[in-house]
């Protein structure tokens, strides 16, 4: 069932100043499943960060429809539209946490405001700090926390009013390597314990590829990729989805690269594409052994994606003409194969 649905959807921003009109959102049509968590990348000025404005009504569509778990949207009072924004939990960037208030008073805020009797509001607090891992930071304020302990109050405090869909804006932009994958972690498990449907908006193909479950590629305000993460990242169609995913793995070397290496390693140059989880490199490289072929792993390197496998493998096959071009043949029943020249 859709839970989030997006119909030909236009924002555009009037002219300032004498300046021109802005189109920062074009015709964008977009489904989100429920329980699905949903990756939509882009670079800055994409639109990525407008849509999701236009999602918890915080801005007004030009035109088209936007539907939150079947209900229109767009023609909404603010009365009407606040709500429905009790449903649609936030993340944000830089927390957005008030300063004179606890870890347990900036949780317990939303439910203060949605009216929420004090006894459930406390039982709700507790559950919420136990759920996100900071039961002993109740009391701090967000000066006495870390930026990733900030952040997990940041979610308990979006998942406050049992929402069904939670936005997700840059929200680990701001955080090193190891405590970003302690925040995807925590959202993984909102996904899965609580069921409740996540859309990521992140400029980091990482996030997407540790996270999501389908992948969005914006540009230029537009809807220009998606599909399952597996095979966005796999099988790029869009310049711009190929260049977010060199951001995660290796292609092929360029020109400049491929010449460097032949200075180091002998042999034919081969580069082969993983897919999936069907073939192993054991078998491959066995293949290439039974033909009495010596090789280097020169260049790529292989990523998972939720329990599949992808990535590009460069080799340097040394050895008779005949015997490597047999190897080659032989290794390409197994995976695509192409002869870098």
């Amino acid at each position: 069932m859709a839970l989030l649905e997006l119909r030909d959807v236009y924002k555009t921003f009037p002219a300032v100043r004498g300046g021109q009109a802005v189109e920062a959102v074009r015709g964008v049509d977009l489904t989100v499943e429920a329980g699905e968590i949903v990756g939509i990348v882009g670079y800055s000025g994409a639109g990525k960060s407008t849509l999701v404005r236009l999602i918890n009504a915080l801005e007004s569509t030009t035109s088209g429809s936007v539907r939150v778990d079947g209900q229109e949207i767009t023609t909404l009072r603010e009365r009407e539209l606040r709500q429905v924004r009790l449903g649609i939990g936030m993340i944000f960037q830089q927390f957005n946490l008030f300063s004179s208030r606890t870890a347990w008073g900036n949780i317990a805020y939303p439910l203060e405001v949605a009216g929420v009797p004090r006894q459930e509001q406390h039982q709700r607090v507790s559950d919420l700090l136990h759920f996100v891992g900071l039961a002993d930071k109740a009391h701090s304020y967000p000066d006495q926390l870390s930026g990733g302990q900030k952040q997990r109050v940041g979610i308990a405090r979006a998942l406050a009013t049992s929402p069904s869909l939670l936005l997700a804006d840059e929200s680990t932009s701001a955080l090193d390597p190891e405590t970003t994958e302690e925040v995807l972690a925590l959202l993984r498990r909102v996904n899965r314990e609580l069921g409740i449907t996540i859309v990521v908006i992140t400029h980091e193909m990482e996030v997407v590829r540790s996270l999501a479950h389908r992948v969005v590629v914006m540009e230029a305000g537009r809807v220009v990729e998606e599909g399952r993460v597996l095979d966005v990242l796999s099988e790029p169609q869009r310049p711009v989805t190929r260049r977010f995913v060199g951001t995660i793995v290796d292609d092929e070397p360029d020109a400049e690269t491929l010449a460097a290496l032949r200075e180091r390693h002998p042999g034919r140059f081969v580069k082969l594409s993983f897919r999936g989880h069907d073939v192993r490199q054991s078998e491959v490289f066995g293949r290439l052994l039974r033909h009495d072929v010596r090789f280097e792993l020169v260049y790529g390197g292989i990523e998972e994606v939720q329990g599949d496998t992808f990535g590009n493998l460069t080799l340097a096959l040394d050895g008779a003409p005949a015997a490597v071009e047999a190897a080659i043949r032989d290794v390409q029943d197994l995976v695509p194969t192409k002869e870098l020249g």
